[in-house]
């Protein structure tokens, strides 16, 4: 989404670290963008599962999900693992690319499917028992209001609809970071522009964490939170 600070399309937990980033024109193209950022280095991301979606997918039969952003598959990877039937959607194929390689040496291919694919254009089709959209937010334009509509209609019937984002920049990040401005979790559930006959809210609000940064400082990280249920 628009939200500044977050350097991948999404699945792992983003590079607020403090570290310059350069700032894409308005007409980069976002598959180019995405492609030559991963391939700067071998791993961009962690390759753990972002936590507040393994506590809310362990308390869930396993079932199908959409994991959207999917970056180099620590969540798909993770969430195959533990039964789920993945469908990981990234823009970028280098990334992908990765996240194949990733669910083979776990042997889990065979639960993930990936796909290629631009959600400013558009969104995959089908429906899943849960959609996840973690750190979905983006130094290109990405609003919310494009992409939750859709991402809510992909909620099959009894199914949830997961974003996180973050809530504040982390103690270690640079001055810059200060002058962000992160979404409410209200508003993200705004832009979701549900039907409020339809869903329930089942959890909306903040989440703190505990996590190390570059220079081996430990600090409080807070995340976004939006859990919601179609009825």
């Amino acid at each position: 989404m628009a939200v500044p600070g977050r350097e991948t399309p999404g699945g792992e937990e983003a590079d607020m670290t403090g570290h310059h980033h350069e700032h894409p024109a308005a007409d980069t193209d976002p598959a180019r963008f995405w492609d030559e950022r991963y391939g700067q280095r071998d791993r961009i991301w962690s390759g753990r599962v972002n936590p507040v979606l393994a506590e809310v997918a362990g308390t869930l039969p396993p079932g199908t999900v959409l994991d959207l952003g999917s970056g180099e598959g620590g969540d798909a990877v993770w969430l195959a693992s533990q039964g789920w039937r993945v469908t990981a959607v990234d823009i970028s194929s280098v990334a992908l690319d990765r996240l194949a390689v990733e669910a083979e040496r776990a042997g889990v291919a065979e639960r993930i499917t990936t796909v290629r694919h631009d959600l400013t254009q558009g969104f995959p089709p089908g429906r899943y028992d849960l959609v996840s959209a973690q750190f979905f937010q983006s130094p290109l334009v990405l609003p919310r209001e494009t992409v939750l509509p859709p991402a809510a209609e992909a909620v099959a019937p009894g199914g949830r609809l997961l974003v996180v984002e973050h809530g504040a920049p982390p103690p270690w990040a640079g001055p810059d970071a200060g002058h962000h401005r992160f979404a409410e979790p209200e508003e993200i559930l705004v832009a979701m522009n549900l039907d409020p006959g339809g869903w329930d809210t089942e959890r909306l609000g903040a989440a703190r964490r505990t996590a190390t940064g570059p220079d081996g400082r430990t600090g409080e990280l807070i995340d976004h939170v939006v859990l919601v249920r179609r009825r």
